[in-house]
């Protein structure tokens, strides 16, 4: 099973970017195979045909999960990770079994995963199979939402990636 985590967070090395880490890891039971820490992409999310950007969408595409990971700003993902999504051509990401990840102060934003992020990754094509997780920034790595979430969406990446293959 081939990972990829997708991390739209403005600060380089982030708390998304770990916890992103860290649901790939509790989900797949390995580290992820690929990492993009979208801030390190910077202005060639601007424009057109950037090489390095081209690359990590054609990355993404080719694994079979992929974690997307975005603090809430504003009650939504951040604008980095629609930069890098506006890239990701249509039905781009058809195969590709995607997992909508968001981190927040509190409660407030819990659905922004399921009702913002998990949408815009279906129309580029993903299946998102497990309802969008949504995790406290300040104690992501200790939230009780994480292990329930992680055993209720781990037989249903084995099947959709066993279909795949």
């Amino acid at each position: 099973m081939r990972t990829a985590v997708v991390v739209g967070n403005p600060k380089p090395q982030s708390r998304t970017l770990a916890a992103g880490v860290l649901v790939a890891e509790t989900v797949t039971g390995a580290p992820p195979d690929h990492v993009f820490d979208l801030v390190e992409l910077g202005a060639g999310l601007l424009g057109w045909g950037d090489p390095a950007v081209t690359a990590a969408v054609e990355t993404v595409a080719g694994c079979d999960v992929v974690v997307v990971a975005s603090p809430t700003f504003k009650a939504t993902y951040t604008g980095l990770l629609k930069l890098f999504l506006d890239q990701v051509p249509t039905a781009g990401l058809a195969g590709v079994v995607a997992l909508p990840v968001m981190l927040g102060a509190g409660p407030g934003h819990q659905l922004a995963p399921e009702l913002l992020l998990k949408p815009v990754l279906v129309e580029l094509g993903a299946t998102c199979p497990a309802p969008g997780l949504y995790l406290q920034d300040s104690a992501y790595a200790d939230d009780p939402r994480l292990a329930p979430w992680a055993e209720r969406t781990r037989p249903l990446l084995t099947a959709l990636t066993a279909i795949r293959t």
